[in-house]
């Protein structure tokens, strides 16, 4: 199996920006790390492949995006961080959800993650400089609420297409996504253009073995590739930084946790557990 990776390029006469991810490789990583059963793994699937886009359009190698899902579902907070350098990383707040609906059997996601809640993106640039938008959950299909975060948030008409396969072994048989965006000076006939595209599922195309940039140009006639990048599930977790993390407590948390002699923690990233001792703590305290 490759390397999940994205690619971004423009189209329709340099109107619209073409961004796809092919992240089959990325969710198998989330789902192993997290045990996640079939509907949990779509859910999460299908943020990590379209933060790995959004994170794409950032402009420096340290920037990042941070998403947070909760309709108010079974499967609670969907959190993932993205970094421009191609490092993702995400959880779920129940990872054992498995539904489906009657009618045909599919992945019940909407019904998971639940529509009394919200989509929030926190950007982070430099000089700790932040921007977070929120909008109203429209589905918790995932795609559909991230197109209304670009028309409400971005003011940009966008499509977006994002999907998960899960197979019978509940494996992540393939995964992507792709976002269209309209740029300045488009069209009404671009717009057009773009919302009378016959798509199929992008995790269908991808297991049938199709690469993301002939997916592109089997869009788009004029489909200019930009840039490709490589992606992969990654925590960059470490002692350091949660006892940093720790600091940041109320005092009278900390007085508390301080009251043991070994202070457990756990990275909901990533599972790895760290044990903290209390003299370590107070060194780090005092410096």
């Amino acid at each position: 199996m490759s390397e999940s990776y994205i690619i971004s390029g423009i189209a329709l006469n340099g109107k619209a920006r073409v961004m796809l991810a092919d992240t089959t490789v990325l969710v198998e990583k989330a789902r192993l790390t997290h045990d996640l059963y079939p509907t949990a793994n779509a859910a999460l699937g299908r943020t990590l492949s379209v933060g790995s886009l959004l994170a794409g359009k950032l402009k420096n190698e340290d920037e990042k995006i941070n998403i947070n899902i909760n309709g108010h579902g079974p499967l609670g907070t969907i959190m993932v961080e993205a970094l421009r350098n191609g490092q993702i990383k995400g959880f779920v707040g129940d990872n054992t959800v498995y539904l489906k609906y009657n009618h045909n059997q599919k992945l019940a996601v909407g019904l998971a993650v639940g529509t009394d809640g919200y989509l929030q993106v926190t950007k982070y640039s430099g000089l700790k400089n932040t921007f977070t938008s929120r909008v109203a959950l429209q589905s918790g299909e995932i795609g559909d609420d991230f197109a209304y975060y670009f028309t409400v948030s971005e003011q940009i008409p966008a499509l977006v297409s994002v999907g998960v396969l899960v197979d019978t072994d509940y494996s992540t048989k393939a995964a992507g996504a792709m976002i269209i965006e309209m740029l300045p000076g488009h069209r009404e006939e671009d717009i057009k253009y773009v919302e009378d595209l016959h798509l199929r599922p992008m995790s269908q195309m991808i297991a049938e073995g199709q690469k993301i940039e002939d997916i592109a140009s089997s869009l788009f006639a004029d489909f200019e590739l930009l840039e490709r990048r490589l992606i992969r599930y990654h925590c960059d977790c470490n002692k350091e930084r949660f006892m940093g993390a720790l600091l940041t407590l109320p005092q009278a948390d900390l007085d508390e946790i301080m009251q043991d002699e070994l202070i457990r923690i756990k990275c909901e990233y990533c599972n790895k557990e760290y044990l903290i001792k209390k003299t370590e703590m107070e060194a780090f305290i005092h410096g």
